[in-house]
């Protein structure tokens, strides 16, 4: 089961280096309020359209019994119709928390990591908070949606209700995952009004690392983005607390970092700093994969 309902397309124009989608999953009630009113804004602020999902899964119950079959159907039925209620309560509480924002509900009949990796194709930005505590079932968890979306992932954090980005913390290390990471969030670095270009490392790594960065700020101003290179130093176990230090003493409230993991037995394994970013924000992360 599936519903999109579509408003008029407005009138195309080019903008480059421009945000025009944002995707947020809605559950009912008061559970993603405070996700969609972040969207929301950011919507605003940039001119987008804000796409609403509703998706909540259905595990149907397998059995050789009869009798039970029959009780089962039943059973189906009923749990049918409360997804179909959840997704309508879902669309109401939506609409009320995106208030002022050029909007667009979907509605699936789908677990909603794996439904908002396949609507992504419509967004550019997915925006998402740490994982709830309804289960697959009813609440996307992150970590599968960054890793399998293809879109960067704008985390939320608790204590934020507004993204300024007027001073942006890209988390650089030479990686795949950082260079996409880097490319994902130019909607972002060309409207700061500074960037920092952040390398944490060894002591013995400090060289290497400084052209590294100094090679990314050279990159990112071509593009005029006002960028500049920071590197420091600190052991692999304090790497999330360096970078969310420099944040602070910057006041930046947007980190941008790749995500870095690999799926084992059907879960997703990250590195601590991933893990830390994904699960507990403090400030906005924007993470690529």
């Amino acid at each position: 089961m599936s519903q999109t309902q579509e408003r008029p397309a407005a009138k195309s124009t080019t903008r480059a280096n421009a945000l025009v989608s944002f995707l947020v999953h809605a559950e009912p009630g008061a559970a993603s309020t405070h996700r969609v009113e972040v969207a929301s804004r950011l919507a605003r602020d940039h001119g987008a359209r804000l796409i609403g999902l509703g998706a909540e899964a259905f595990e149907p119950i397998l059995t050789v019994d009869p009798f039970f079959g029959y009780a089962a159907a039943e059973w189906v039925t009923l749990v049918q119709e409360q997804i179909a209620t959840s997704l309508k309560n879902a669309e109401t509480a939506f609409r009320r928390d995106a208030a002022g924002a050029d909007v667009e509900w979907r509605s699936v009949e789908d677990n909603p990591a794996r439904a908002l990796a396949n609507a992504a194709r419509a967004a550019d930005v997915i925006v998402m908070s740490p994982k709830g505590k309804g289960g697959r079932s009813r609440t996307a968890d992150p970590a599968d949606v960054v890793m399998t979306s293809g879109r960067p992932v704008l985390m939320v954090p608790d204590s934020a209700t507004h993204l300024h980005g007027k001073v942006v913390v890209v988390a650089w290390k030479d990686t795949r995952e950082a260079r996409r990471a880097v490319a994902d969030a130019m909607p972002f670095l060309v409207a700061t009004e500074e960037v920092i270009v952040q390398a944490i490392c060894d002591e013995a790594e400090v060289a290497e690392a400084t052209q590294q960065v100094e090679d990314v700020v050279a990159a990112l101003k071509r593009h005029g983005v006002k960028a500049r290179s920071s590197v420091s130093t600190a052991p692999s176990g304090a790497v999330t607390m360096e970078l969310e230090r420099v944040a602070a003493a910057n006041q930046a409230d947007l980190i941008v970092a790749g995500a870095y993991g690999h799926n084992r037995t059907s879960e997703w394994a990250f590195g601590g700093v991933t893990d830390d970013l994904l699960h507990r924000p403090e400030c906005f992360v924007l993470l690529s994969h």
